[in-house]
């Protein structure tokens, strides 16, 4: 175990680690967790050790919180249909491998029968998979080409237009056998065609810069540390809402969720950053913060700096809190500017850097925007931060406070 504190792992890895020293956390009192437990076993699928093959103490603190309650799974739970074998196969290699340090007496062991095998997955065949991927996507796209502006096909048109191919190609293949035996056809002289004029490309259709361009979204923090290399950050894996596969996303306790790094370490306790909701900036452009990468931003209100006064980032610091029903993902826009957001903002447009000098709270704590502070925004009126359902976007105690 020793050799395990004193190894080398690098930020990303030590994140990783702890967030499994979290789930082991958790199944020391919910041992049965069905998804947590599909979500581990799904993990070790094609890995050793939970890093992939390099050990770690996360590797021990899963052992430690699953081994008294899988000594007594049964042969189905182990290796059945819905069994969990991976999980079984990474405790038996803990617990008899001595890089772990355990030193697991015989008596204390999970006892593994390694002919025991009730289920076997069956393989499958994968260039009949891509063929059928393929057809599936094929038979989409023409359901989709055929349903376009209200046009469909009947099997007598379909029937029709195979007729005319055939007739085509019985010409062609009748010229053909003539032309061979020195039978002239006559061909009709071909009309030059007058070149048509290139159609003139139309201006591209640009959107107007406005607030609703920024992607603000509802975010529910799952877990939240210490940034390994940084002082004044903090990671959290946040959920808000993302798809399956999207790009730069994780999957945490069967949830996609985002790595994010935010400066509030020193403003904001880390035990008020666990399991809470909170609004995040879900499209800016993801950068690298002291080796991790940052893939949104938390949205917190700080007091507005005075003329010539310089901010010495020492708060107070307040989160925005969304409405408490507000369901994780839900879109958050301000009145009077709703619309569709932008994908990745471009940085080279400043969309953020324009509009967030509005972004503000009110004298009853709701935060909103105010276009009188950005000429860009078209209009000077004040529009609260709310959901499609009206719930509005608060702060504790900061009036009139910068958001950011």
């Amino acid at each position: 175990m020793a050799a395990l504190e004193s190894q080398k792992l690098s930020p990303t890895e030590e994140t990783e680690v702890q967030q499994w020293t979290t789930t082991a956390e958790r199944l020391k009192t919910s041992p049965s967790d069905t998804s947590i437990l599909d979500k581990l076993n799904s993990h070790l699928t094609s890995r050793t050790t939970l890093l992939g093959t390099k050990p770690s103490k996360a590797d021990v603190a899963i052992y430690e919180s699953l081994a008294p309650t899988v000594k007594s799974w049964t042969p189905e739970q182990r290796t059945g249909e819905k069994g969990h074998p991976h999980i079984l196969r990474h405790l038996d290699f803990v617990q008899n491998s001595g890089i772990f340090g355990l030193n697991v007496s015989d008596p204390d062991k999970i006892k593994v029968d390694l002919d025991e095998v009730l289920y076997v997955k069956p393989p499958t065949d994968a260039k009949a998979e891509k063929e059928r991927l393929k057809k599936e996507k094929a038979a989409a796209a023409a359901a989709a080409a055929a349903g376009e502006g209200g046009i469909t096909t009947t099997l007598v048109d379909r029937t029709k237009a195979a007729a005319e191919v055939v007739k085509d190609a019985a010409v062609a293949v009748t010229n053909q056998a003539a032309a061979a035996v020195g039978v002239a056809t006559e061909k009709p002289k071909k009309e030059k065609k007058e070149k048509a004029p290139k159609p003139q490309k139309a201006p591209a259709v640009t959107t107007p810069p406005s607030p609703h361009l920024i992607d603000l979204r509802v975010g529910h923090i799952l877990k939240a540390i210490k940034h390994p290399e940084a002082d004044s950050l903090y990671v959290s894996t946040i959920a808000m809402g993302d798809k399956p596969g999207t790009e730069d996303t994780i999957e945490y306790e069967g949830q996609v969720c985002r790595t994010v790094c935010s400066g509030l370490n020193g403003l904001i306790p880390l035990e008020e950053m666990q399991n809470r909701k909170v609004v995040v900036v879900a499209n800016l452009k993801p950068v690298k913060m002291r080796n991790i990468k940052s893939c949104a931003m938390v949205l917190a209100a700080s007091p507005k700096l005075k003329e010539g006064e310089v901010d010495d980032h020492k708060g107070p610091v307040e989160l925005v809190a969304p409405p408490a029903d507000a369901a994780t993902g839900e879109r958050v826009c301000f009145d009077g500017w709703r619309g569709e957001p932008q994908g990745v903002l471009n940085p080279k447009k400043k969309i953020w850097e324009t509009f967030q000098p509005g972004f503000t709270t009110t004298d009853n704590l709701e935060v909103a925007f105010d276009g009188k502070l950005v000429k860009e925004a078209g209009k000077e009126e004040l529009g609260k931060l709310t959901t499609a359902s009206g719930g509005v976007c608060t702060v504790k105690t900061l009036k009139g406070a910068t958001v950011r």
